[in-house]
This record gives C-alpha cells, sequence and structure tokens, in this order.
C-alpha cells in the first residue's frame, strides 16, 4: 500500500491563495482530486491526506467535504486559529468527521515566525490539539528551522510532522556551505524528538525551477542526499511519502516526484522499512483508517 501524505485542492480565487504568485500559472486553476487521479495510478499510490493550502476558517470544511466525495482522501489537515476562543468547539465539530486527523498553518510566511511561536495563545491551541491525539504540521523554510526546535520540543504530547524536509534550499546548496550545514544541525536536532515525523515531500520547489523544466541530475542528487539525511537523523519507523501535489508541478510532474522516492526508498531500504515509508508510519502517525481500501 502506498499513502502519500501531502497533497492540496482548491477553487482557485487569487485573493485566497497569496502565496500563488505570478510566477506560478500552473496553480492559479482549480485542483482537485481528479487532475491527479491518473498520475496517482500510475504510480500505484492508493490514498491520501488533504493538507491545507488556505489560511481560512473555511478551509478545513472544504477538504472535509473533498473527502466525503473522494474516498482514496482517508485524512485531512486542516487549518485553524490556534489562538480562537472557539477553538474547543471546532475541534470537537471536526472530531466527528473520521477524516479529520489535525491542523497546519503557513507559518513560513509570517513575518515574525519566533513571535508566533511564542504566542501564549497559540501554544494553548497546540495543547488542546494534543490533548485530542490530533497532529500538527510544521511548515517552515530551512532558515527558520532553529526558531521552531524549542516550540517542537515544548510539544511532546503527541505527533508533530515536519513537512518537506524543513525545506532545504537546494537551489544554493552548491554556493554557500553554510546552507546545508545550518539544515543538517536542525534536522538532527529535531530527530532526536521522538514525538517528530518528518515527510519526505515538497523539495522539488525548493529547486531553481523557475528556469527550467525538470530536475537537473545535479539536483536530483542533491534531494536524494538530503533523503539520506532524513533517513540517518529520523530513522525509517519516522519519515513518511509526500508528493506536495499541485504544487510539485511547478518543478516536476507527479510521477517525477513519486520516482525520485521511488528510486531512493528501493535502494536505501528493506522491504519492511518501504513499507513503513509508503504507508506504516502514516498509518500510525496520522491514525488512518485504511479498512475500506483493503475491503
Amino acid at each position: 500500500m502506498k499513502i502519500d501524505t501531502h497533497q492540496h485542492y482548491w477553487r482557485y480565487r487569487a485573493e485566497e491563495f497569496p502565496w500563488i504568485s505570478a510566477a506560478m500559472p500552473a496553480l492559479q486553476r482549480d485542483c482537485m482530486p481528479v487532475d491527479c487521479e491518473a498520475a496517482m495510478r500510475a504510480a500505484g499510490v492508493d490514498a491520501v491526506v488533504a493538507v491545507q493550502a488556505r489560511t481560512l476558517a473555511a478551509e478545513t470544511d472544504f477538504l472535509l467535504r473533498v473527502a466525503d466525495h473522494n474516498p482514496e482522501v482517508i485524512g485531512v489537515v486542516g487549518w485553524a486559529d490556534l489562538a480562537a476562543p472557539d477553538l474547543e468547539q471546532r475541534l470537537e465539530q471536526w472530531g466527528a468527521h473520521a477524516a479529520f486527523k489535525g491542523l497546519r498553518h503557513i507559518l513560513q510566511d509570517e513575518p515574525d515566525v519566533g513571535a508566533w511561536v511564542a504566542h501564549a495563545g497559540h501554544n494553548a491551541g497546540l495543547r488542546a490539539l494534543q490533548q485530542r491525539g490530533l497532529v500538527y504540521d510544521v511548515l517552515v523554510f530551512d532558515h527558520q528551522l532553529p526558531g521552531v526546535a524549542e516550540f517542537c520540543a515544548r510539544h511532546d504530547r503527541h505527533w508533530l510532522v515536519l513537512d518537506h524536509l524543513g525545506k532545504p534550499a537546494v537551489r544554493d546548496w552548491s554556493r554557500n556551505a553554510e546552507v546545508s550545514q545550518r539544515w543538517s544541525r536542525c534536522i538532527r536536532e529535531l530527530a532526536t524528538m521522538p514525538h517528530v515525523v518528518c515527510k519526505l515531500s515538497g523539495v522539488v520547489t525548493e529547486t531553481d525551477w523557475s528556469h527550467q523544466q525538470g530536475l537537473s541530475p545535479e539536483e536530483a542528487k542533491i534531494i536524494l542526499a538530503c533523503f539520506d539525511q532524513a533517513l540517518e537523523a529520523f530513522g525509517p519507523q519516522r519519515l513518511m511519502y509526500g508528493s506536495d501535489w499541485p504544487v510539485c508541478q511547478l518543478a516536476a510532474p507527479y510521477e517525477g516526484v513519486h520516482g525520485l522516492a521511488h528510486k531512493w526508498a528501493k535502494s536505501r531500504l528493506t522491504v519492511q522499512e518501504q513499507d513503513a515509508f509508503w504507508s506504516g508510519n502514516a498509518i500510525r502517525c496520522y491514525g488512518l483508517n485504511v479498512q475500506a481500501l483493503t475491503d
């Protein structure tokens, strides 16, 4: 079984997606499960975790409706204001839906990540989330990783998921040694926390995709080396596959992203470890119900 732990869906409205710039015309359209269905089937991917893409209260409800109409979407990581006074009520409401698994915030776009993670309301909200056995996905660029380590250490009551390997800046890898060294240090620090899991996802868009189509051999080599470092740090029981579709298409098609992960897993992992990477770790971390997929 293969589970893609990171896909996004939307009905595109420019005002709701400030992060989709004019340099991303491929994303300025509706992106729904049907648009990825053929590529997923060709890759042998059985199920999906849908992850928030809008910082809107309506985002979680939208993704849960997508799950209602697409049985392959077995998990939803939505969005809510962690500091909102009605957070508990919202979690209660969403918790009645079998697909609801947790929340995420686009932390990478915050002007002051340190202030956000220190905010008393955000910390109280994350404690409430973890008390309910719900997952929180952490999304930051690699240069922001030092600012979230203490935050991750503080919230150890349930799983935290580091999205996109902490977004290593592949485009700067060869030009600036400090980039790779900083990322490596931070990844090793986060990996010492047994409640932190890492997604091997989204790294292709940290390449210089604006000037080319597809990954260069050098970029693929760097990404595979990042995968190796993540394996060394987290071990095979705390890594998960994710495509970051449709955002990945800025740099590589679905089959390219899956193919890179497949090549890596087949050459680095035992058969049992491959099962964990492709599905077992996701089932355990997100509490996914795969019964309907196996009946």
